[in-house]
C-alpha cells in the first residue's frame, strides 16, 4: 500500500537521494500500522553556523484514525545530525516506536495497573 507521503525541504536545497531516502522509510511505516492516511515530513537546516556546522531537523506527522503521531527530531547537541541521512534514520526509528507503541495500546496488550489504595491515617490521640 503507497502512504500519501508530502515532503517539504527548508533552508536548503532539496535532493533527489534525500527524497528517495524519505519515501522508502515512509513505506516501512505501513508495517507497524496498518491505518495510516497520510505521512507529512518536514527538513529543515534551521541553523547556519560557519563554526559549529549545519545540524539538520526533522519533523513527521502521521494521520492515522482518530490520533495523530509527530515526532520531532531536533539536533540539540548532536553533531551527528549534521549528517542528513542520520537525522532521517533517528526521526523515522522515533515514529516507528510511536506507531508499534499504539497500536499495542489499541490491541490492549499494555498492562494497566489499578491504583493501590492507601491506608488512611489515623487520627492521634
Amino acid at each position: 500500500m503507497a502512504v500519501p507521503l508530502q515532503i517539504t525541504f527548508r533552508d536548503f536545497e532539496p535532493s533527489d537521494a534525500v527524497r528517495a531516502r524519505i519515501e522508502e522509510e515512509a513505506e516501512k511505516l505501513a508495517h507497524y500500522h496498518p491505518r495510516i492516511l497520510s505521512v507529512r515530513v518536514v527538513l529543515e537546516q534551521p541553523n547556519k553556523h560557519r563554526t559549529k556546522g549545519n545540524p539538520f531537523r526533522a519533523v513527521i506527522a502521521i494521520e492515522l484514525p482518530g490520533e495523530d503521531v509527530e515526532v520531532s527530531r531536533h539536533p540539540g547537541t548532536q553533531s551527528a545530525h549534521e549528517d542528513i541521512y542520520v537525522c532521517i534514520r533517528d526521526a523515522f526509528d522515533e515514529a516507528r516506536r510511536r506507531l508499534g507503541d499504539r497500536k499495542e495500546r489499541q490491541r490492549g496488550a499494555v498492562k494497566h495497573h489499578e491504583a493501590q489504595s492507601r491506608p488512611t491515617a489515623q487520627p492521634r490521640s
